[in-house]
């Protein structure tokens, strides 16, 4: 009946895969796959742009940092997107990501001074880096890091990118999903802004500012599980008792 010709028909089509796979074997290994001309087509088509998108540009800027006392520390190279060069709609949708209101961090120092508690800053470092892109976009390949015949060649991107015009919107996400898994809760009207309460009463405050993060409270054993839990996630920097650049400028 109808179910001895299928099974006849799915036994050939297996008999004829198993025959293409012993003529034709499919390489493991970028090794295995560059001796054959149809395999090196074919990596060749998965490296081109689709033909409805443009390569987004890039380019290197180059510092010195520096020691306080004026020596060097080290040199350093960051790879940035050529904002310019993106198209509304098709490199990116939404740009928004949401800044501290200064009447905000003048509460912040008020209640520091007014409880006595400690302020911690950390930086984060790189923390564009951070984020997930939700677009499909694509990069030319770094300046200094393809040969003379892959030049035409690109890259996906997965993550954000300094002076992509979505990458503040990007890491600002990242980092509300970390705080929000942690039990913070985002103040409406004030996103920048991380509360926590404790079962016996006691308070955490987050605020950030681009990569610039401040906390205060007076839950000295949250303070120190968040810390702990953030640097699980992204790469931090202690400041102290230092005001952020970032925030003098604006204060």
């Amino acid at each position: 009946g109808n179910n001895h010709v299928s099974s006849i028909l799915f036994l050939n089509s297996c008999v004829l895969t198993i025959s293409l796979y012993n003529i034709k074997k499919i390489p493991t290994s970028i090794h295995e796959s560059l001796k054959y001309e149809n395999w090196i087509q074919a990596m060749k088509e998965e490296m081109e742009a689709p033909k409805d998108k443009r390569a987004i540009g890039c380019r290197w800027i180059y510092t010195m940092k520096c020691k306080s006392h004026g020596t060097l520390e080290r040199y350093k190279a960051r790879l940035v997107a050529k904002e310019y060069t993106q198209t509304y709609g098709i490199d990116y949708e939404e740009t928004f990501a949401p800044v501290a209101k200064m009447n905000t961090v003048r509460v912040i120092i008020s209640l520091v001074a007014l409880f006595g508690w400690n302020l911690q800053q950390y930086d984060v470092k790189n923390a564009f880096l951070h984020g997930d892109l939700e677009e499909e976009a694509y990069m030319e390949i770094p300046p200094g890091f393809y040969s003379h015949n892959e030049k035409n060649k690109i890259c996906r991107l997965k993550k954000a990118l300094y002076e992509l015009k979505q990458s503040p919107r990007a890491w600002f996400r990242r980092f509300s999903q970390v705080m929000i898994s942690l039990g913070y809760k985002q103040r409406e009207g004030d996103h920048i802004l991380f509360i926590k309460h404790s079962p016996e009463g006691k308070l955490t405050v987050l605020l950030v500012y681009v990569d610039d993060i401040i906390v205060i409270g007076d839950d000295e054993i949250e303070k120190l599980n968040l810390k702990k839990k953030l640097t699980t996630q992204f790469e931090m920097k202690e400041l102290g008792m230092q005001w952020s650049s970032e925030f003098r400028k604006r204060s």
